[in-house]
């Protein structure tokens, strides 16, 4: 979220995941932290045995929500509405922090005018949440104490998903939950390199270190070191990559490390451009279904096979230290980039991870006072400004990136595709805790195969009756843009009119069901919710 201007972190956590043992009260949305992020969640599971409090909004009763102190069972997408509503009751009783907003913050005026739109009666209508329970967990949130705010992909994966994280800053300023321990707004990355990819510029919008596309001496910098003269313009956000092939602008595409073919969202479209590409170069780890279709395949090294750094979620730079020698011709991904772009005319001159490193923290701001010395002992915590600096584990202290918050407020805007009677019901998925995106690692092992050996869609029992559908049916749901065949289970976790599935399955590529419309800031596709129908196939 480099773009916003009260820049969280650029998407990491404000605070440290140890810092769970401070927290008095969490605020979990759009995130089931027990299978997405399971040390995250056992952090979580430790500090509610200690007595701290637990608000879920989630449309799944999970097993945090049979935890919590309150569990609101939101319609799908309807978020944003339900946040500013909590901010309206906060306001109208006088529940903000008025000292943080006067002194660190600024358009407390603008909030204040649109929330004033969204009185608890009128947000049940839309989230179908009681309007007294509204009110009750604004006043939780409100009240003295550290707490902290933790949301997922349930949150970004929407067209509005920079509105709702937006709405959660928004919250976190209005009631001074921001730069405490035990505080803050703390988004749970996707996978395990997430942030340190953001961080070295992976980003269709920034430069390595979130800088500005408008900064000429940063660039006059990076040229100088470089030696090459770097284009101004942005890149193609890798979502809108699949139209720029069919409609021509792309021809040859470079992945690695990535499975769009089974990954991304509305895949038959994905699989389409993957096949008209001219030239079409996949390096990975695994054959996977993108290199399947590749021309050119590159062996990669894992983990295990290499040396060098990890960033996770909480900005924590760690070390990551070769274990054994990678097989066949497989090298690590630095040592195949320098090769090729030696063949291509341009020597990297890089003889290792700890000289590319060295190269790092002389060009990021927030990695400068961080050493692979420093890092043999423990992972730091960026921003590190110097090299006596012990990092940091709670952000924005004492102000913010840009000095003062900026409120952001947002209008509610209803998801893309609702259901309608041609496709009665909608459509979400999550995580299994077994397995790993689309199992191109965990599904090769056959312990995980006998833990979790099929993907099941998730029914609610009212559901399952106005359909005629039984425990273990097969069923075929399809969306406008395929269909996708699996066993039934029946349950109440499920919200009524709502199909669950998790998605990590090889062979059950929901994938195929879901909505590629985009973010109009971070252009994630709406990945956690589309209307389908669905039907008894034996």
């Amino acid at each position: 979220m480099a773009s916003l201007a009260l820049t969280f972190g650029s998407g990491a956590m404000t605070n440290s995941i140890e810092d769970a043992k401070n927290t008095d009260l969490f605020l979990m949305i759009g995130s089931n932290p027990d299978t997405s992020h399971p040390t995250i969640g056992l952090r979580i599971h430790q500090a509610l045995d200690r007595g701290a409090k637990l608000v879920v909004v989630d449309p799944r009763r999970t097993r945090l929500a049979d935890r919590a102190d309150q569990w609101l069972r939101i319609n799908p997408g309807t978020d944003v509405a339900l946040l500013n509503s909590f901010m309206k009751v906060i306001i109208e009783e006088d529940l903000l922090d008025r000292k943080f907003v006067e002194e660190r913050t600024e358009d407390f005026d603008e909030l204040e005018r649109l929330v004033k739109k969204y009185p608890p009666e009128m947000v049940e209508k839309i989230c179908g949440i009681p309007a007294q329970q509204i009110r009750t967990v604004a006043r939780m949130f409100a009240a003295p104490g550290r707490h902290a705010i933790y949301h997922g992909m349930g949150i970004t994966h929407y067209v509005t998903g920079t509105d709702r994280v937006k709405s959660i800053a928004n919250l976190a300023m209005l009631c001074g939950k921001v730069g405490v321990a035990g505080g803050g707004c703390n988004p749970l990355r996707g996978q395990n390199n997430v942030q340190g990819a953001c961080d070295m510029g992976a980003l269709f919008n920034t430069l390595p270190g979130y800088g500005g596309l408008g900064d000429e001496d940063l660039f006059n910098k990076y040229e100088k070191l470089w030696q090459v003269k770097l284009p101004r313009r942005p890149g193609k956000p890798a979502t809108e990559v699949w139209d720029n092939i069919m409609n021509g602008n792309i021809r040859s595409l470079y992945i690695f490390g990535e499975d769009p073919a089974v990954a991304d969202a509305n895949i038959s479209h994905v699989q389409g451009a993957l096949e008209k590409c001219d030239f079409l170069v996949v390096q990975d780890i695994f054959l996977t279904k993108t290199a399947e279709m590749a021309d050119v395949v590159l062996p990669a090294a894992c983990y295990a096979e290499k040396d060098g750094t990890f960033s996770c979620t909480e900005r924590r730079v760690q070390r990551v230290r070769k274990a054994v020698d990678p097989p066949g011709e497989a090298r690590p991904d630095w040592k195949i980039f320098c090769d090729l772009a030696k063949k291509m005319g341009y020597d990297m001159k890089c003889n290792s991870p700890a000289e590319i490193f060295e190269e790092i923290r002389t060009l990021l701001p927030q990695y400068r006072g961080i050493t692979y010395d420093r890092l043999e002992k423990v992972g730091l915590q960026w921003p590190v400004p110097t090299e006596d600096h012990p990092g940091t584990p709670v952000l924005h202290t004492e102000k913010f990136t840009r000095g003062r918050g900026l409120f952001i407020p947002e209008d509610y805007i209803p998801p893309v595709e609702l259901a309608d009677d041609e496709y009665p019901m909608q459509f979400t998925t999550g995580r299994d805790l077994a397995r790993y995106n689309f199992s191109s690692m965990t599904g090769k092992t056959s312990q995980i195969n006998n833990i979790s050996p099929e993907c099941f869609a998730e029914i609610h029992p009212e559901d399952a009756e106005r359909f005629g559908i039984e425990e273990k049916n097969k069923v075929k749901l399809t969306s406008r843009r395929g269909s996708v065949v699996l066993r039934v289970k029946i349950t109440d976790r499920t919200q009524p009119g709502t199909v669950f599935t998790t998605y990590n399955h090889i062979e059950s590529l929901v994938n195929l069901l879901t909505l590629d419309a985009l973010d109009r800031l971070s252009r994630t596709p709406e990945y956690k919710l589309c209307a389908i129908k669905v039907e008894v196939v034996d």
